[in-house]
């Protein structure tokens, strides 16, 4: 039986819930006060955002994952975190500092990391063998992390030294990740989807599994303990495949059109537009690496891969990559709009 009198007295916190509205920390701040557990939010700026978690019913903690004693002061009273932010330079410094915290309170029950898909496979032993065989088993066009990957590599051998009682959740690409939405809004609105993705196969995960998949191990963690799970979304499909779906959510024909990877990452990735949307040029360059490597990664067929662990951990199918795309504003903004 879970012991409700504890998650009563003590409230779960939040990490990046500060984030994009539809981001993962949003929609589990509003699940779990759904289900009557009090929320602690950790928010960098006291803005809209934070009313808005206020208003919901969330305690809101205004810091800086950084500073130690932000982190410390945030964890007072928690016994159960959810990490995740968005990717930056210090996303393992962040982390660091959060688990050292937890681990010095000592009274800390779970431990949920939001890492990435790639873990799964970019082991110790993978990463370690020579060049060549690191290109061969990468698809071809990568021979290491992508700065994030590493950040989120690092972050699992923290948590492995900690003691704390931790659960690795490695999520494959998102169905709301850039490379799928805001970077194809230029060409969605001429019909068309441009990604350098050939005919490899994807397999995205909808932020809403992931946030109830999360938001799960939360209120009851000790099934969970000391695991990794790798998960992806219910449907593998190439971009063809997908570019009906994006068709039924615009509700206009969208052609595919493959891209070559390195052209596609010159024209889409860039540095400029990130570093205006993130106000930080470490941030940007951070980001753009992630994002190259990543469309790498996925055209070399390392992301052609199902996983029927998400469905079995709702206890329900997964959401469907049209679900996502019909859910998504930015794209039923695009949808209401006269085509070009």
């Amino acid at each position: 039986m879970e012991d409700t009198t504890m998650t009563e007295r003590n409230p779960i916190l939040i990490t990046g819930a500060g984030g994009q509205v539809g981001g993962v920390s949003r929609v589990m701040v509003d699940m779990l006060l759904e289900q009557g557990y009090p929320v602690r939010a950790f928010v960098r700026r006291d803005d809209e955002r934070a009313q808005s978690l206020r208003e919901a019913g969330a305690e809101v903690f205004v810091g800086d994952l950084l500073k130690l004693a932000d982190v410390a002061a945030a964890l007072k009273g928690v016994r159960r975190i959810y990490f995740s932010m968005s990717a930056q330079p210090y996303y393992a410094d962040a982390l660091t500092l959060m688990a050292a915290a937890a681990r010095a309170q000592g009274d800390i029950e779970a431990f949920v990391h939001l890492s990435n898909y790639e873990q799964s496979y970019m082991t110790l032993e993978r990463m370690t063998t020579p060049d060549e065989e690191r290109r061969s088993w990468l698809g071809g066009l990568v021979t290491d992390w992508s700065p994030q990957q590493r950040a989120h590599w690092v972050c699992e051998q923290v948590l492995d030294w900690s003691g704390i009682p931790t659960v690795n959740v490695r999520a494959t690409l998102f169905a709301e990740s850039p490379h799928l939405t805001w970077m194809q809004l230029g060409p969605l609105s001429n019909g068309e989807l441009r990604l350098p993705y050939g005919n490899q196969r994807l397999a995205p995960i909808a932020v809403h599994d992931l946030a109830e998949v999360c938001v799960k191990m939360l209120v009851d963690p000790a099934p969970h303990i000391s695991k990794s799970y790798a998960l992806t979304g219910p449907e593998l499909k190439d971009m063809y495949g997908f570019a009906e779906d994006y068709a039924a959510a615009l509700g206009r024909q969208v052609v595919y059109i493959p891209e070559e990877v390195e052209a596609w990452s010159e024209a889409f990735v860039d540095e400029t537009v990130l570093q205006e949307a993130l106000g930080d040029p470490a941030a940007a360059r951070h980001v753009a690496a992630h994002l190259r490597i990543q469309a790498r990664l996925i055209a070399g067929g390392r992301y052609d891969v199902l996983s029927d662990q998400l469905e079995t951990l709702l206890g329900r199918p997964p959401r469907t990559m049209r679900w996502s795309l019909q859910s998504n504003g930015r794209l039923r903004e695009l949808a209401v709009a006269p085509s070009h």
